[in-house]
């Protein structure tokens, strides 16, 4: 009864957009505060009911107020906080994608902040997973989001993973990845691979049975960004990609290429899919 009391106060206050019963952003608060559930809840008993948030108003064309409802039931692992993963939580916290658990055991220092999204002048030395938790939740409040300011090992990788239904990977070492690619494939959790170096980027979908690009190749630890260094402009670029893979997966929108790694060069504005055996 809580849950249609709530939908009660949403339709109550909705307009009708293009054939779509839009309930606005506070409607959906004061139903939340009203019956004394969650703001994650409110939205997703609006849309379970044909009600669409306002602040997803522009993404039901593209995931169906079903696809919406299915990403404020999930949760995404990002790990990561920096150049890659700032980006993902930004996009993910907008998307609504319903819990996000934040990975970092680092914190921001000067060379960040050619690239990092939540790296300011204001909070060098800050943990970077704290820093996304408030930023996404400054972004989308229904957004339940849990800070682990550590580094991933195979000690604790299963633990912070758990209930994760896709795990984003922006880390920067081959080592942690293999670490926490293990990890999904003994719990059968999607693993989107991402990675950045100079003016080029990749990103794939992998999963239990499916051998990674530098396993593939047996690259060394650290890539060449230690060289190339990383502009500005790939992190985000990548970023998206990874989003996007994710919450096809998560909505089930439609289906992401599998066993693919997409390559892209921005300086010769070029992209490859490569089959991954």
């Amino acid at each position: 009864m809580v849950f249609e009391n709530a939908v009660e106060i949403m339709r109550a206050a909705s307009v009708v957009k293009n054939g779509l019963f839009v309930a606005p952003f506070q409607a959906c608060r004061e139903a939340a505060r009203r019956c004394g559930i969650s703001s994650r809840e409110a939205e997703i008993a609006a849309l379970r009911a044909g009600l669409c948030p306002s602040r997803y108003e522009r993404s039901v064309g593209t995931v169906g107020l079903e696809g919406q409802a299915r990403l404020l039931e999930s949760c995404a692992a990002v790990a990561g906080c920096g150049g890659l993963g700032g980006w993902i939580i930004e996009i993910l916290a907008r998307a609504g994608v319903g819990k996000l658990i934040l990975i970092d055991g680092d914190a921001f220092d000067e060379n960040n902040l050619n690239r990092q999204l939540y790296a300011t002048e204001e909070n060098l030395g800050e943990p970077k997973a704290e820093a996304a938790a408030r930023r996404a939740k400054a972004v989308n409040s229904a957004v339940e989001t849990e800070a682990r300011a550590v580094f991933l090992d195979a000690g604790n990788c299963a633990e912070i993973f758990a209930g994760a239904d896709v795990v984003m990977d922006a880390l920067d070492s081959n080592g942690a990845r293999q670490c926490a690619l293990d990890c999904c494939r003994a719990m059968g959790i999607p693993f989107v691979h991402g990675a950045v170096s100079g003016f080029c980027g990749e990103t794939a979908v992998l999963r239990a049975g499916d051998v990674a690009p530098w396993e593939l190749c047996g690259a060394s630890d650290r890539g060449a960004e230690t060289e190339e260094g990383t502009a500005p402009f790939i992190p985000p670029f990548i970023a998206a990609a990874q989003a996007a893979a994710a919450i096809k997966i998560l909505a089930r929108a439609e289906k992401t290429p599998e066993k693919t790694m997409l390559w892209f060069d921005l300086e010769r504005c070029a992209m490859q899919r490569l089959k991954l055996k």
